[in-house]
């Protein structure tokens, strides 16, 4: 895994959002800032360019110069805190952004010592500067270079520094570059990670993330014993169940890692399971001794009484006699 530093570029004015605070708007729950900062946890330092705000995890911060001074301006505000050999440059609205982009562009720009580093580009093909890995010594050569001939960064646009740049594409697919930049992205994004193949992964993540959990949850054994639960026992065992299955994990792995709290869950779920299903195998047996008692019961009257005897022979009707 190649080394790295992370600039977040969270101080735009937002115009198209009528000035909202747009690193603070939730989507999925999580403000738009955290979901960035979530992808990027591995970097050695995270220098955020914006107002300070509370996070989900410790940041520096910083400010441009002027403020509200444009993008190259919070650029090298943030490069003068950074000291990797790699530095990823983020802005602040990127709902999608996982670790698999974040992982994908530090391998590119890593791979091919001569250029100079890797950005995202989007479906329809244009560069995405503000999701990219640069190697820090020739941005910050570019970035002297452009100030010297403008005399400062300030209102200056990035094509200036990219297009001095040789730098490696990427294409992370439909989701990674996709911003926010007007309600209805705001509303696009809502949407999306509502939709069935999402939602539990956004769900779950988004759990993790408020509970300071860092866990890989298998959703698919907690599901298949809330599952079990809910047939075998009676469905209000399916949450309760699970919280229990959680409690007993983390008593289990106190004070152990990621990986071996992982493995005290799976076991613990193992456990569960295995009993719900014995309680549904119970149920089922029951059933099928009350069919069979019924069966018995139904048979034996069919045969003249609960012994199975004769009914007495009283003769002609209505006489008593033989």
């Amino acid at each position: 895994m190649t080394a790295y530093d992370v600039i977040v570029l969270a101080g735009g004015a937002a115009k198209r959002l009528g000035g909202a605070d747009k690193p603070g708007v939730r989507v999925g729950g999580r403000a738009l800032l955290d979901r960035v900062l979530a992808a990027c946890d591995g970097a050695a330092r995270t220098v955020v360019v914006g107002d300070r705000r509370a996070t989900s995890r410790p940041v520096v911060w910083t400010r441009e110069v002027p403020q509200g001074g444009g993008p190259l301006a919070a650029l090298d505000a943030g490069l003068r805190l950074t000291s990797a050999d790699h530095v990823l440059i983020l802005s602040a609205d990127l709902p999608f952004l996982g670790p698999g982009t974040v992982d994908a562009l530090l391998a590119a720009a890593a791979a091919q010592p001569g250029r100079e580093g890797a950005l995202c580009t989007d479906p329809d093909g244009r560069d995405q500067p503000l999701v990219a890995a640069y190697r820090a010594e020739p941005l910050r050569r570019e970035l002297a270079l452009i100030a010297t001939e403008h005399g400062n960064l300030a209102g200056l646009p990035l094509r200036l520094l990219t297009a001095e740049l040789d730098l490696v594409r990427v294409d992370a697919g439909p989701d990674a570059a996709f911003d926010c930049d007007t309600w209805d992205d705001i509303a696009a994004a809502r949407a999306r990670i509502r939709e069935h193949g999402a939602v539990l992964d956004e769900w779950i993540t988004s759990v993790k993330n408020e509970l300071g959990i860092d866990l890989d949850v298998d959703t698919g054994v907690l599901l298949d014993l809330a599952r079990d639960a809910a047939h075998g026992v009676a469905r209000p065992a399916a949450p309760l169940t699970t919280f229990l299955v959680g409690y007993a994990a983390a008593r289990a792995s106190a004070g152990a890692g990621p990986d071996e709290a992982a493995a005290a869950v799976a076991e613990a779920s193992r456990k569960a399971t295995a009993l719900a299903l014995r309680w549904e195998a119970e149920a089922a047996e029951a059933v099928e001794s009350a069919k069979s008692a019924e069966s018995v019961g139904q048979g034996g009257d069919a045969a003249g009484g609960p012994a199975g005897g004769a009914k007495p022979d009283t003769g002609r009707e209505g006489t008593g006699t033989p």
